[in-house]
């Protein structure tokens, strides 16, 4: 069993889907959790609820991980609050679905920015915070299919993630030897809010049962989750610059 047990934690965009399934997990290992949101406080509220209920200490901030002053800020935060930060999981995402003819500038920076850019800044803010972990620190990505397949209207967000898992090996190189990890759980089609959104995603959808092995299993956030609750545990510790696919095998084949 993975035991985090005064393990502090941080999730971006936890507030729905992956990152609410992926703070419940770390909280249900013993982590305790810091959420964060930009627009649903109402859905994070729910999610520390549900933490708090575990016994865990839980923390709510509101930050838009896009904007360094608000990771800075959140960070500060966490400082003042839990002393240290032991895992970082860089979750939130944004970018839209449309055809890349139709991107604009605005589009592009939108989709790197959150994507992205926040990744950096989420690092680079709790880079000391992350030094003052007790054993190794971990930081875990979030990235998709669409880092190395063509999907419809994900031009922008593909693109986004294969640079994400592209600066995750960077980090690794680069802060590796610094007692941290660096990590990324690709994820497969994932029915989420976002998910659904995908041009032709009900047929997506209806076809996962033929791409995966896995029978009538379907992948769902807290599958992501667990992938994650690994990636985060000492069970992970020579586990470095890596991605780690969950798509029940959807990947490996036409």
């Amino acid at each position: 069993m993975i035991d985090l047990t005064n393990k502090i934690a941080l999730v971006s965009g936890a507030s729905r889907g992956i990152g609410r399934a992926t703070a419940l997990q770390l909280a249900r290992a013993g982590a305790d959790v810091v959420i964060n949101y930009v627009q649903s406080r109402d859905s994070a509220d729910r999610v520390a609820e549900e933490i708090a209920a575990m016994g865990r200490r839980v923390a709510i901030v509101r930050a838009d991980v896009s904007e360094q002053s608000d990771v800075q800020s959140m960070m500060e935060f966490v400082g003042n609050e839990f002393g240290r930060l032991d895992i970082l999981v860089s979750n939130a995402a944004s970018g839209g679905f449309r055809p890349l003819l139709a991107a604009t500038p605005k589009n592009f920076e939108a989709a790197m920015n959150t994507n992205v850019r926040a990744l950096l800044f989420l690092v680079q803010a709790a880079h000391p915070l992350l030094g003052q972990s007790v054993d190794r620190a971990k930081i875990v990505a979030i990235s998709s299919h669409g880092s190395h397949m063509a999907l419809p209207w994900y031009g922008l967000i593909g693109t986004s993630k294969a640079a994400l898992e592209s600066l995750i090996r960077h980090m690794a190189l680069e802060f590796g030897d610094q007692g941290m990890n660096f990590n990324v759980v690709q994820a497969g089609l994932v029915p989420t809010d976002s998910t659904k959104m995908i041009p032709g995603s009900e047929v997506m959808f209806n076809a996962r049962s033929s791409k995966t092995m896995m029978g009538d299993r379907q992948l769902e956030p807290e599958d992501v989750a667990n992938a994650v609750l690994y990636l985060c545990s000492p069970l992970s510790d020579l586990v470095q610059g890596q991605v780690l696919i969950i798509d029940g095998g959807a990947a490996i084949h036409v």
